[in-house]
């Protein structure tokens, strides 16, 4: 099909619209799929919905209408799609996943156990809720918390019935691990490795509809709630405009907000498509985002940048340990004290610090690595080899490394109550994206069942709202832009010094000279974005997504800058406010778009305590005494 023979057949539909503003634009660097060396946008794209499509244009408009969509196919997607589906088996459910959900998400980077696993007889709901709200400082919404304490046996049970494996004693009960205070809440899964495949296979079983390779980019709002959001075919640069009656947003933490300390641009912690891409449009849809200044900070190892794993080997006998083989911390429970201890210790003479393992016999470090080997990292084993290091002889050194944000580890994320609804009606967010402090993976599971439940419900007289024109129209320049310079900056160049800025001006221990420095560059980014060059839809997505990170770092800059104490840790260490101040700053700090669309930041009051916890009194204090 021709350039002006397309242009004719769509010349109704993108009159509608109006003519983009670079619709003369050269785009000869578009992957070679048209022949021309210029054509307009118009050009390129028609319109047609899913089911009446036949032929292959150069680029089309595809839209279609679902009840409930899901965006992203982690963790908590697939467990919400097939919850939606067992509410009504009738409804019409769609998971949007910018890869393929067979292998997306942060449980594809591997699993070895699940670490909020509330089972009678080894913790009870109160317990849990109480651990975390000291874990977190005091700030949380509890009544989301409790979601996963209550719930997540549930969970535990009906993974089960799909075919999940969970390690049992001699006696057939589950073989829970100790890392908190009060209660044993880490579950290992002996073929945690085979936990997405048997998702999806759940997703395939219960009739939801699955559309992979179609990146989201913005939440559609209209009439004051999220009616849909539109998308980016990744491989044929397809622009998708799906309609909802409620949207739940569930793409993962924003991993890729610095850069591994190894000096990589992709780590193999988080799972290296997570780009923050639920903050960023969960902001532009004028959602509350809370505590972004909690940054998500992990024990990781040197340059491999995975995790370390104390908290799996750590009831086998293994501990973290200084340069002298001496243990400095008597918790290895992921929070932000915990970190900064180990950060003291890397700066005090006495580093780097390791996860020691070889005062243990052979039996027990074999069955570490049979763990951490085969569910964990699979490519983990390959890394030892090459640097021939053994568990037997030497330890694991440590790194601090990979800021990012995420609630699944610490607690910045989008603001939800116990129903996982964001404040915009009709929008949700679950998984490590939501303000669910250190939910982890059955935080995960039992969020994205919440979040499906009430929508299902919340739905029934709901209708279909068509979206704005121009907003359709404003959003295909954004995302197209960059094949107007096929020769422009190239993304991966983008990227790695925005998050090159990060690391160097946000890295905590954080001063108010370099944060200010780092949202100074931060705000003139968007210049640097508009001179992107993109030769292929891939491309494209890798642009969008540098846009989110940016999106996430000016947040972050910002909720750094704005919070005037230390709280959590390491993950908001003020240099100037090295002090928790809890008259002041025992909040939610909100960051939200306002109505002229800039960044507005303001505190906003907890959500009464379900249980009463002392914050005076009780305190993860893990310092060992030398």
């Amino acid at each position: 099909m021709t350039c002006s023979a397309l242009t004719d057949a769509i010349a109704t539909k993108i009159g509608e619209w109006g003519e983009p503003d670079s619709a003369n634009a050269n785009r000869s660097g578009y992957g070679g799929i048209a022949d021309a060396n210029t054509f307009s946008l118009s050009c390129l794209i028609s319109t047609t919905r899913v089911e009446e499509r036949s032929e292959k244009p150069l680029l089309n408009t595809l839209t279609q209408k679902v009840d409930f969509l899901v965006v992203g196919g982690g963790t908590a997607g697939c467990m919400a799609a097939v919850k939606a589906k067992q509410e009504n088996p009738d409804a019409n459910v769609l998971i949007l996943e910018k890869a393929n959900i067979r292998r997306s998400g942060a449980i594809a980077m591997g699993m070895d156990g699940v670490n909020t696993a509330v089972i009678p007889g080894n913790s009870t709901p109160e317990q849990y809720v109480r651990e975390i709200t000291i874990a977190n400082d005091g700030i949380l919404n509890q009544k989301a918390v409790h979601q996963t304490g209550k719930l997540g046996f549930d969970v535990i049970q009906e993974l089960e019935s799909w075919g999940v494996k969970f390690q049992k004693d001699s006696e057939g009960n589950y073989d829970l691990k100790q890392v908190h205070r009060v209660g044993k809440y880490v579950l290992p899964m002996p073929e945690g490795k085979d936990l997405k495949k048997i998702l999806s296979r759940q997703v395939k079983r219960h009739g939801v509809k699955v559309v992979n390779r179609v990146m989201a980019t913005r939440v559609i709002v209209e009439q004051g709630r999220a009616v849909g959001v539109t998308g980016l075919d990744v491989r044929s640069g397809d622009f998708h405009v799906i309609q909802a009656k409620a949207v739940l947003l569930c793409t993962g933490a924003c991993g890729r907000l610095g850069l591994p300390a190894s000096g990589y641009l992709y780590g193999t912690y988080e799972n290296p498509t997570n780009a923050g891409d639920g903050y960023s449009m969960a902001y532009h849809a004028g959602a509350k985002l809370s505590n972004i200044e909690c940054f998500q900070i992990n024990p990781l190892i040197k340059d491999y940048n995975g995790p370390a794993c104390a908290y799996v080997a750590s009831p086998f006998g293994a501990y973290t340990a200084n340069a002298e083989g001496n243990r400095f911390i008597s918790c290895d429970y992921w929070s932000g004290q915990m970190m900064l201890e180990m950060w003291k210790e890397i700066n005090s003479g006495t580093g780097p610090v390791h996860l020691k393992m070889y005062h243990l016999d052979e039996d027990t470090i074999a069955e570490i690595e049979r763990v951490l080997f085969a569910n964990e990292r699979p490519s983990r084993e390959r890394f030892h080899s090459g640097r021939g290091e053994n568990y037997r002889r030497d330890g694991v050194e440590m790194n601090i490394s990979e800021i990012g944000l995420c609630s699944g580890h610490s607690a910045s994320g989008v603001l939800v109550d116990e129903h996982a609804r964001t404040t915009v009606p009709s929008l949700y967010a679950a998984g490590d994206m939501s303000s669910v402090p250190h939910n982890y993976m059955i935080g995960a599971f039992v969020s994205g069942r919440v979040a499906a439940q009430h929508a299902m419900q919340s739905i029934k007289d709901l209708e279909h709202i068509d979206p704005s024109p121009a907003f359709l129209k404003a959003e295909m320049q954004r995302i197209y832009a960059p094949l107007n310079n096929p020769d422009g900056l190239p993304h991966t160049q983008v990227e790695y010094k925005l998050r090159r800025f990060v690391n160097d001006y946000l890295q905590p221990p954080k001063s108010p000279s370099n944060m200010g420095i780092g949202l100074y560059k931060f705000e003139a980014y968007q210049e640097t974005l508009e001179a992107l060059g993109a030769r292929d839809p891939h491309e494209l997505m890798r642009c969008m997504e540098v846009h989110f990170i940016r999106d996430c770092a000016e947040m972050a800059a910002r909720a750094s800058l704005f919070r005037r104490e230390s709280r959590w840790g390491l993950y908001h260490y003020r240099l100037d406010f090295p002090e928790r101040n809890d008259d002041e700053w025992l909040c939610n700090t909100i960051v939200q778009k306002s109505a002229n669309g800039t960044m507005e930041l303001y505190k906003e009051d907890l959500e009464p305590y379900i249980f009463d916890v002392n914050l005076d009194y009780e305190r993860y204090e893990v310092s060992v005494a030398r």
